[in-house]
This record gives C-alpha cells, structure tokens and sequence, in this order.
C-alpha cells in the first residue's frame, strides 16, 4: 500500500462540543464547523478520546513523542512559560526521537505550521526535533494581530528566524498550510504537516477585530474581552482554513492517500462548549481532556465510523508511525497505541487499555479503565461510572470500595514506573484563580 501523507491538526483549548459533529449548536451565522463536520461523516469520529493533558504543553509533549509526557524533564509537567526564553532545561531534549524526526528519517518531508510551545532557541525548536520547516509562534498564547506574546515580545518565526508578517493568525497558518501541501504536490516524497492552530486561545479576536490589538497589547489574557459568539467565529476562521487545506488536497490529487488527523490539546476554556462534561482546561475531570477526535483518509476508512475505543493524544502518534511503516526507536520504546485497526475497522479493531493522567496542581491523579474513572482531586478520592454518569456526578466510592482500592493501587504502580513529579511544576496561565467564576 501506497505510504499515506499525514496531516496532524491540532486545535487549541476547544470544548468537546464546540463542533456540530459532536453536538454544538448553530451560532448566530450559521453552522461552526461544516468543514470538521464533513471530514467526520466521510471518516471516523471518535467519542471517548482523550488529551494527554489538561494543558497544553504537556499534551504537546506526548503528541511528538508518542509517550507519556512524565518520561521527560520537569518542563513536560506544565505549560512551559515565556518567561523560560533562553532556559537551557525547559524544552523538548533535540536528541529525544519524536513523531517528525522518525518520518524524516524514513524519507518523510516534515513541517511544523503553527503553535511550537516546546522550548526557545538556541536549546530547543521544531528544526532540533525532526520538521524541516516551521512557521509560527514558539510560545503559548499570542496576539492574533500583532503576534506578541504575553511579555509583549513579537512571537512569529520562519525557522529560526524571527519575522514581521501582516494578518491574522489563524488565516496566516491556513494559507503556509496550504503552500506546504502545493509545494509537496511537485516531488514523490511523501509529507508530514503538523497544523497547529493557536485558535480557539485567548486573547478572542475575530478578523473584524484588527483594533482590538490595542486593547489586548498591555494584558493579553484580556479577561473582559470575549464571547460566545466571537469564540465560535474564531473556530470558523479556523475550519474555513481546514476547508483551504482540503482543497489543495483535492486539487492535487491527495486527499485519498492523506491521513487526516483532528483534535484538540486540552478540554475548553470560559466560551466552550463540553457538554455534556464538566470542568475544563487544567482539570482532570471529563471536561479538561476528553476531546474531539476525527480522522478521515479515504483510502482506508470508510465513511460514517463511529467509535467507543479509549485513546489519547499519543496514539495518534503511534497510528501515524504504524501507518507510515515506521518503527519507534528501540531505546524510546512507545506508549502510544497505534489506531489503525480501529480506522480500518471500528467494530472489529477496539482493544481494551488503561490511560493515566497526574497533576500537582490541585493533586489531581486519574485512572480510565473500561467504563470506570478513578479521579483524586484536593485529596479526595472518588470513582465514576463515566458510561452512564458522563457529568461525574454520582460518585461510587462508598458502593464500590473494592474496585476503588484496586484502580488506586493500579494507578500508584503506574505511577512509580514515571519520575516523580518536580515540587515546582505548578500551573500559572497568567490569571488568578479568584477572577474565574467557580465551576
């Protein structure tokens, strides 16, 4: 079989029913995401798909990998901060195999078009750890005008190189996208694009809202500014640009060799949309990780999927490597599952797995196994049903004391398998905790 091309879309704090595919409502203009929607009732849409994190540089760190993010240094605990510029030990290690860098060495072209979040130069980049071009801003969160960060810093790069570029962010990265996806149309070789929108993150600006610029320069988390409504024009903006890049697909004529993978880093902020779960980014609850998960490939999967299997972000990564024909590096053994059974075939492919996630913030610890969630969160310990109580509402602790013990214990010997987690690996998105109301 043909070695598909891979695309790896990935949004930014998007609630697990912002899309319609996946229950959200119309907006005020109409519907959000008709170009999502599409690729999911050609492809497949997964319903119990999950985040490696609940934020996103972690996340970012298991999807490039393919393992559990813990495995590395302390920076793959919490979003690294732009304050880190220069760190020398807050960063992706360059000689750490990952998704790109195995591609690329099995004859891929490989680039990275979006948000790196991974470490600043000279230490740490997309071209140390395996793309071959990147465009895009290296921190977390940027201004969608001016590309500044939230130090007031410009954050928008070719290579490694900084750059002024004039527009709006979410289109400037649709349209690379694009010109990546033509530029590879002309050789044999087959791609690797990695299209990491920073969309739908704060600070909420529209195309109509170039003014605003002015507003958010001096405080880019903005707290007064949004709403419902610009969010969802911001994840328009954001599916127009994925409707862009199928196109060129089509009109190159690969689309059915293309593995097009969708999700997003983390569960929703303040405007999403994650009913019907509760809680959101930097919980370990339903809310902060379980996420939209589509794909669609032609070529190998049948339109209409629907599928029930456990997975997070880093088996992704592993399908993309099984799908290439790739192999993991043998002393970086995978923790990522491949997929590509389930692709192939949602009824017949599933396979039963346990998926594990830790936090100091709040000393949040999580165990999904089956259709049970161990969840530990401010030192309590409770146990949920997810299948028939998605909103964690009906704890099962005192009912099921036996089966609560046991995904405690399966979790702590988990857990000694990873470092331990540092004691300064504490979240900071910038805002206090007392300017958001309580969930």
């Amino acid at each position: 079989m043909k070695r598909p091309n891979l695309i790896f879309i990935v949004a930014d704090d998007l609630g697990y029913a912002d899309l319609g595919c996946y229950g959200g409502r119309e907006a005020s203009f109409g519907p959000v995401s008709p170009v999502l929607d599409r690729l999911a009732a050609q492809g497949i849409r997964f319903t119990q798909g999950y985040s490696n994190s609940p934020v996103c540089s972690p996340t970012r760190f298991g999807l490039i990998t393919a393992r559990y993010q813990y495995r590395l240094r302390g920076a793959a605990e919490e979003p690294i901060n732009s304050k880190s510029r220069g760190s020398t030990t807050l960063g992706l290690p360059p000689e750490h195999p990952t998704l790109p860098s195995l591609l690329q060495d099995a004859g891929y072209r490989t680039a990275l078009v979006g948000k790196w979040h991974l470490g600043y130069p000279p230490a740490f980049g997309p071209l140390r750890s395996g793309y071959q071009e990147f465009f895009g801003p290296l921190s977390g969160g940027v201004d969608y005008w001016t590309h500044c960060d939230s130090a007031g810093r410009h954050d928008l790069w070719f290579g490694e190189e900084e750059k002024q570029h004039e527009g709006y962010l979410t289109d400037l990265l649709s349209r690379r996208a694009v010109d990546f996806v033509d530029r590879m149309a002309q050789g044999d070789d087959p791609f690797f694009l990695s299209l990491h929108y920073t969309a739908p993150h704060w600070p909420w600006e529209t195309r109509e809202d170039a003014g605003r610029a002015a507003v958010v320069k001096d405080n880019l988390f903005d707290l007064a500014g949004g709403n419902v409504d610009t969010y969802r024009r911001m994840i328009h903006h954001m599916d127009e640009g994925i409707g862009w890049l199928v196109q060129a697909l089509e009109k190159n004529g690969q689309l059915d060799d293309t593995l097009i993978v969708f999700t997003s880093d983390n569960g929703g902020e303040r405007f999403s949309d994650n009913w019907p779960l509760v809680g959101g980014k930097m919980d370990l609850t339903e809310g902060g990780i379980r996420v939209p998960w589509i794909a669609h490939w032609p070529a190998a999967i049948r339109a209409g999927g629907e599928s029930g299997q456990l997975c997070m972000t880093m088996d992704w990564s592993a399908t993309m490597l099984e799908a290439a024909g790739v192999a993991a590096h043998p002393e970086y053994p995978l923790d990522g599952v491949s997929l590509l059974g389930v692709l192939r075939d949602p009824a017949q492919g599933g396979f039963e797995r346990d998926l594990h996630w830790r936090m100091n913030h709040r000393g949040q610890r999580a165990l999904r196994q089956g259709r049970w969630k161990y969840l530990r969160v401010d030192g309590n310990d409770y146990l949920f049903d997810v299948e028939a109580d998605e909103r964690e509402r009906a704890n099962q602790a005192r009912k099921e004391p036996g089966r609560l013990a046991a995904m405690r214990q399966a979790w702590e010997a988990w857990n000694d398998t990873m470092p331990p987690i540092p004691e300064d690996a504490t979240v900071s998105l910038g805002y206090s905790c007392k300017d958001m109301p309580q969930r």
